[in-house]
């Protein structure tokens, strides 16, 4: 089951050039198409499926700087201002409320790991505040837990993944941008080598630059082109609750669940201590640039070798331009949902918040996470070809930031002085 997502009236026509060419219809390769139109660059986005129909309408919907890690945080920061005003923007609500995230503890280490994240964003000024137990009380009444502490920071929100995509699609077309659903990019076309087309499986289309943002097909994508990028999927299974009266209208994150407000006044639960690890071939070939990533995580890892490891194995790594592509065959990554996971959040949650035994659930799905070796995204030019630049690997939190990462992305293809320093989004890094 997939969310349900707000419906974007698309092409059907393929035009035949562009200056830039976006490869993936999720939230950043749109708020980028937002961008380049607002500045009159001719823009395509391609979708091989529907619109936001994998992660960007399968996330949580947190927009949060609390426990990123530094270097991400301006990214972060600058997405707060843009989120503020994307409703006037797009004209359109994209759901954002600034109503504050808590992450809370129920152990001293526990505790201790949000302590040293705040000492080293001291600098950045934020407005994030350490909390004790009676504190957590004050501010998400009706608790049952004696926790060892908390943080919160009241700047941090909440966007729609289901209403967001879609505003910023629609904003996006009536300022001159194509995007085409149903439409696989199956190659990269090159001339002297450098970028000088695409070609999908409707035709060619030529244009100056690409950019890919394709999420956790992307790896398979530049793999065809012999081009490295290193990104591992995780499996997060979701639930969302009727509507439902519960006092706060703050988003909590625990050791093992995590709730916030959803705008039809139900809640988005997922259990946040684990996450489904399947196997594939990639963990033979890059595993071990992991190993840092596991040691710190593999208590929240349930590995395991099941339906989205065979499908993973099914699929070409190598195809020809007349071949029918990986991207035709599945069209939307719907992963199947581990409803014990959800099971397990939400005993968890009641047992903290006893408000929450009235939940019942409307819906579930679950989404496929691209997670990258040092869980920061790549933002940038692949200097080994001319013109295709990426916005990728966003290792399950690119949502939030996505207002700032897209226009980064923009920023960096038209020339334009970056929004935030890219240094940390460098492709290379990771080469």
């Amino acid at each position: 089951m997939s969310p349900r997502i707000d419906p974007v009236n698309t092409s059907t026509m393929i035009p035949t050039q562009s200056t830039v060419v976006i490869v993936g219809g999720g939230i950043i390769g749109l708020v980028a198409a937002l961008n380049l139109a607002e500045r009159n660059i001719p823009v395509v986005v391609i979708e091989k499926g529907k619109l936001a129909a994998e992660q960007s309408s399968r996330n949580l919907g947190w927009v949060r700087k609390t426990s990123r890690l530094p270097e991400d945080i301006p990214l972060a920061q600058a997405a707060d201002r843009l989120w503020a005003t994307m409703a006037e923007r797009v004209g359109s609500d994209v759901g954002y409320r600034q109503a504050g995230i808590m992450f809370v503890a129920r152990r001293a280490d526990q505790m201790a790991m949000h302590e040293r994240w705040f000492e080293h964003v001291k600098h950045l000024q934020l407005d994030s505040a350490l909390l004790s137990s009676a504190e957590i009380a004050r501010r998400v009444p009706g608790g049952n837990c004696a926790w060892a502490g908390g943080i919160f920071t009241p700047s941090d929100g909440r966007a729609e993944p289901t209403k967001a995509a879609s505003a910023i699609a629609k904003a996006a077309q009536r300022l001159g941008a194509v995007i085409v659903e149903n439409c696989a990019v199956r190659s990269l076309v090159t001339s002297g080598g450098r970028i000088s087309g695409v070609l999908t499986e409707r035709g060619e289309i030529k244009c100056e630059q690409v950019l890919l943002a394709a999420g956790a097909w992307s790896r398979r994508f530049l793999i065809n082109h012999h081009i490295a990028l290193p990104t591992l999927p995780l499996i997060c299974s979701v639930l969302q609750t009727k509507p439902l009266e519960v006092p706060t209208d703050i988003a909590v994150g625990a050791p093992d669940f995590s709730f916030r407000r959803h705008h039809t006044g139900g809640f988005i639960v997922t259990q946040r201590g684990a996450l489904d690890a399947p196997l594939t071939l990639d963990h033979m070939l890059i595993g071990l640039r992991y190993r840092q990533q596991l040691k710190q995580g593999r208590g929240n890892l349930r590995i395991g070798f099941g339906r989205y490891s065979f499908q993973d194995l099914r699929l070409a790594r190598h195809w020809k331009e007349n071949q029918r592509t990986p991207f035709e065959q599945i069209r939307t990554l719907d992963p199947q949902v581990n409803s014990g996971l959800n099971q397990e959040a939400l005993k968890n949650l009641i047992e903290a918040w006893p408000a929450f035994k009235a939940a019942q659930i409307a819906q579930q799905w679950a989404g496929v996470i691209d997670v990258t070796p040092d869980s920061n995204p790549v933002i940038g030019p692949v200097t080994s070809l001319p013109g295709l630049f990426l916005a990728t690997g966003f290792s399950g939190h690119g949502f939030g930031t996505s207002p700032a990462a897209g226009q980064l992305a923009a920023d960096i293809l038209s020339g334009q002085s970056p929004l935030v320093d890219p240094a940390p989004y460098r492709y290379e890094r990771l080469s």
